[in-house]
């Protein structure tokens, strides 16, 4: 690979993946800050201001950042996560400049305004009440609440009513002091373009933001809360069953990716396969695992008929237990190992997937791994590194969070 790794004077980190046979180049900022570093009454700040920073900077309107971007053909975009924000733009190679600027000025020298801050919060505002009328976003917020029980990395990263209302102009503008760092702060890009040019360029705009105090100092979440049904009107049930998992550098996270693949991570996965195909229960079903820098989870999603949703729990409860009793079978690992290290190798045509994949990286476990190393980490994985995970993943406790009528 060509990839260039430098850390700044001031602590920044720029990554930088050139590819050859593309004419688009996509750049991202990764901000090491995210809803779990949060003070409660505090929470939403990171969301809001990753609302605010494309309000406009000293010298650009909000209009101005939108009409450089679409002059280009591109487009700009972030979104708030428990432990990182990103921002990222992507635009015709030509052009990487006027992203690596734009994303410079939004980062180091946002306006914060007042009366942004106002117009914000109402945006932000319709964007909770939107969430709150899809009952799978509602079912999800509870299962990651009682997941990890009175903990900030239970809290959704967007806050709620309550506290985006309290939420003050010197109140976003502190945070942003605080956290926006250059050491916190992964500048990472991928395309058809130049790495020392780049390199060169990201300098130049974020060369003059300070270093701070470091990452932020997390604790790890305790125990899981209970098991919650929630009455509201709706037509299906929506269910969320699941544990505790690994952590996001765990030795064995491959392991677990091709246990949830099996699982439900694919149309011939045991709950797709068992519940949709042969039985006709739900029209969607799928597992999934979150992990963090200290802790993890798993789940199962599910939304079925009232009439055939005890069924559906049931079913999903046994083969959540098959599954922690035997592992996948030896079929089963070779289709889940094919596809994981598949879809990872397409994704890398794409300009934005390689972007994030650096960043995402740099931000989180602090180095780039190869991505023959990737592939080979999935490959070492045996039938019985994966029943062994099965059985302590999927074989220790869990809860269920249920959503809907009666």
């Amino acid at each position: 690979m060509t990839e260039r790794v430098v850390v700044l004077d001031n602590g920044l980190t720029i990554a930088v993946d050139p590819m050859a046979t593309t004419r688009a180049v996509s750049v991202g900022v990764w901000v090491g800050i995210g809803s779990r570093d949060e003070a409660p009454l505090l929470a939403g700040s990171s969301h809001f201001l990753e609302h605010l920073l494309f309000k406009g900077t000293a010298a650009r309107s909000a209009r101005d950042i939108s009409l450089a971007v679409d002059r280009c053909g591109g487009d700009i975009n972030a979104y708030t996560s428990r432990e990182h924000t990103a921002f990222f733009c992507r635009l015709p190679a030509r052009d990487a400049t006027t992203a690596i600027q734009l994303l410079g000025e939004v980062i180091h020298r946002p306006a914060l305004r007042d009366a942004d801050v106002e117009s914000e919060r109402d945006v932000i505002l319709e964007e909770l009440a939107m969430d709150d009328d899809v009952p799978d976003d509602v079912v999800h917020r509870m299962f990651g609440e009682q997941m990890f029980h009175d903990h900030s990395l239970g809290r959704d990263p967007g806050g709620t009513a309550e506290t985006v209302r309290a939420l003050t102009s010197t109140n976003i503008r502190d945070f942003h002091a605080e956290h926006y760092t250059a050491e916190r702060i992964v500048v990472a890009i991928a395309g058809g373009v130049d790495a020392d040019e780049m390199i060169g360029d990201v300098e130049r705009a974020f060369g003059s933001l300070r270093h701070g105090d470091g990452a932020p100092t997390r604790s790890a979440p305790g125990g899981m809360g209970s098991d919650l049904r929630w009455q509201d009107h709706t037509e299906q049930v929506h269910l969320v069953v699941g544990g505790r998992s690994l952590e996001r550098d765990h030795q064995d996270r491959e392991a677990l990716d091709i246990v949830n693949h099996a699982l439900g991570g694919g149309l011939s996965s045991r709950l797709f396969d068992e519940i949709r195909e042969r039985r006709g229960l739900v029209y969607s079903v799928f597992s999934g695992i979150s992990t963090f820098s200290d802790a993890g989870s798993w789940s199962v999603y599910a939304a079925a008929q009232p009439h055939r949703s005890d069924e559906v729990e049931r079913r999903i409860a046994g083969e959540v237990d098959r599954m922690a009793s035997g592992g996948p079978t030896e079929e089963e690992l070779a289709v889940a190992r094919g596809y994981l290290i598949g879809a990872y190798e397409l994704g890398l045509e794409d300009s934005g997937a390689r972007m994030s994949r650096l960043g995402g990286m740099l931000s989180t476990i602090g180095t780039v791994r190869s991505i023959d190393e990737q592939i080979e980490r999935w490959n070492r994985v045996t039938l019985d590194d994966a029943a062994r995970v099965a059985h302590d993943i999927f074989g220790g406790p869990r809860l269920t969070v249920a959503l809907g009528p009666n």
